[in-house]
């Protein structure tokens, strides 16, 4: 399992509009990606409503993991990472 650890960024937190990129970005990944506020429960990244259900405010900190294997799934979490860690409006390009 690969892990990424990672500051909220966008202003607002995770609320409709960057959850809604998130799983965009997750869900395009092409692995299967969970996301965790916290020590807390992981959920799916791909689904909106678990991701919503988090209520992850600006500046808690995340847990990204994928079961997936190799530089595919650790390169899927770098990129969300950005994109939770900068509050980017759009998913990063592939590296």
């Amino acid at each position: 399992m690969v892990e990424r650890r990672v500051t909220i960024g966008w202003a607002d937190g995770l609320h409709a509009r960057p959850a809604s990129i998130l799983v965009r970005a997750a869900t395009a990944t092409g692995v299967p990606v969970t996301i965790a506020r916290g020590e807390g429960r992981p959920v799916n990244a791909a689904s909106l409503l678990a991701v919503l259900s988090l209520g992850a405010e600006p500046g808690d900190e995340v847990v990204l993991a994928s079961t997936g294997e190799g530089e595919a799934a650790a390169n899927a979490l770098d990129r969300l990472a950005r994109l939770i860690a900068e509050g980017l409006e759009e998913p990063p390009e592939s590296a």
